[in-house]
């Protein structure tokens, strides 16, 4: 039974010595834990443990224990554990006298193979606890961060992702980029998006979609943006389909546009690539709402617009060849300038009438037409018959929220009425 204790003894060390080493626990904590689980046996054997001194070496691993007893007369001993004979002292030490304190060493062996293997189960179990609240800790104090990872498991709707330590952190696929795929062994990057406790464990979650991760990615690449000499305003994006970075400079000597892109746009380039060749404007911010407004919309050319500063709506008018570039592909530029400028932008063709005296404006077919039909071509800046006859139906399609088969249908009413 000796042997077993001592092999426990050994083990529950080994334990201590391997989890200082390998987990990413400070020495402090660590000293704190293992002293806890040595009073709370030397409590269960000896009733109390406020005479015991326990001295831990952080870096060997190796526990010592010893009672301390107050030395007294032949027959005055009260409490055993408390008060120790003169004559059983100095078994320990010839030289004890009445009145001090007798040390005696305690070993592991001296509390029995079940209290060590308690310990031992306690000790595992303060471990792992204190590995999920440090791991807690280290990334909620990472959120917004960018941190590189090697892809271990890929599932259908999300991935798990190892960190340098061997830290577990999951991808979703709402948060990947559409055409983000992945493979076991794969390297990856993405911003600590969100921490959040799920059953006891950390759970950390990663984003690739998020504004903040198109924010670190600029500050890794433009060295003025961590130097604090730019400042980026504001950022919006579809995933891999359109962004719009907002920035400003606070010396009038750097172009923020131009330190973004890079020569030959060297610096974003790169940023591209990340985010799977999603399209980057990158844009002079101002103060100037009306401005501001135009360059958001660019490459569209504005000529003029209307402004509501009660409700942030604004009519923007353009020449009829400028609509399709300030709605941009599927709606994205538009809407993106939209988020970036706080406003709700409706667009509107300029001198629609002159341009083509023979057209007719959509709300005129009300009556065979539904209206919130007409209301999803007017989204996208077509307001008249001819506006949409002149796209084809590929384009509506992916621009619009209609079928194929609702557009045909419009185009042959539309049609109908020129042919009449």
């Amino acid at each position: 039974m000796k042997s077993k204790a001592r092999e426990l003894g050994i083990n529950l060390v080994e334990s201590f010595s391997e989890f200082k080493e390998f987990k990413n626990i400070d020495r402090a904590t660590m000293m704190r834990v293992l002293e806890d689980v040595f009073r709370s046996i030397l409590r269960k054997k000896y009733g109390q443990d406020a005479n015991f001194d326990i001295i831990i070496n952080t870096e060997t691993g190796d526990i010592e224990m010893y009672h301390l007893r107050l030395i007294v007369e032949e027959g005055e001993v009260e409490d055993p554990n408390l008060q120790i004979t003169v004559t059983e002292a100095r078994q320990f030490e010839p030289d004890y006298q009445v009145g001090e304190d007798c040390i005696q060493q305690v070993f592991l062996d001296d509390f029995g193979r079940r209290s060590i293997l308690n310990a031992r189960q306690a000790l595992m179990s303060r471990i792992i606890e204190l590995e999920k609240d440090e791991l807690f800790r280290k990334y909620a104090d990472k959120r917004g961060e960018i941190i590189a990872g090697e892809v271990y498991n890929v599932w259908k709707r999300e991935i798990m992702v190892l960190d340098d330590d061997g830290n577990e952190l999951i991808l979703p696929k709402e948060q990947m980029i559409p055409r983000d795929i992945y493979k076991k062994g794969d390297n990856l990057r993405a911003v600590v998006h969100e921490v959040q406790m799920d059953k006891g464990a950390p759970r950390i979650i990663l984003s690739r979609t998020s504004p903040e991760f198109l924010e670190r990615l600029f500050e890794l690449e433009v060295p003025e943006i961590l130097d604090g000499l730019i400042t980026i305003k504001k950022v919006v994006r579809e995933p891999g389909e359109r962004a719009k970075v907002a920035v400003e400079s606070y010396d009038d000597r750097i172009d923020p546009v131009g330190a973004c892109v890079g020569v030959k746009g060297a610096r974003i380039h790169g940023i591209v690539r990340e985010l799977r060749n999603e399209n980057i404007d990158v844009i002079n911010y101002t103060t100037n709402t009306a401005l501001f407004i135009t360059r958001a919309l660019q490459p569209a050319k504005i000529s003029r617009m209307e402004i509501d500063d009660a409700t942030k709506k604004v009519d923007v008018f353009l020449e009829t060849d400028q609509v399709s570039l300030a709605i941009g592909k599927g709606g994205h530029n538009i809407k993106l300038a939209g988020k970036l400028t706080g406003h709700q932008i409706e667009v509107y063709r300029v001198n629609a009438a002159v341009n083509d005296e023979d057209d007719v404006e959509l709300d005129e077919f009300l009556d065979e037409i539904d209206e919130w039909i007409i209301d999803e071509f007017k989204k996208i800046g077509l307001d008249s018959a001819k506006d949409v006859l002149r796209h084809s139906v590929e384009d509506l399609v992916s621009r619009t929220q209609l079928e194929e088969e609702t557009i045909l249908e419009v185009k042959k009413i539309l049609q109908n009425e020129f042919e009449e």
